[in-house]
């Protein structure tokens, strides 16, 4: 029973797989934070640029193409 569990302990065959499982849940994780930093930079991205094309409406062409005389 002790030669079975000195073998039992020096055996690794199985460590691998805990080590891909622990680096996949921590590509995941730093994927998940990535995702929620350029969503919310595109979010204030957006919204700045609605601003700006409601400050600057006369020199913006319209749905319609009303008002198509815009400056550089």
């Amino acid at each position: 029973m002790i030669k079975f569990i000195k073998n039992f302990r020096k055996d690794d065959s199985g460590a691998v797989t805990v080590d891909w499982v622990v680096l996949t849940a921590a590509v995941a994780a730093l994927a998940g934070a990535a995702y929620t930093a350029i969503e919310s930079a595109t979010d204030t991205v957006s919204a700045d640029t609605a601003t700006f094309i409601t400050r600057t409406g006369s020199n913006t062409v319209g749905v319609d193409g009303a008002n198509a005389t815009v400056t550089p």
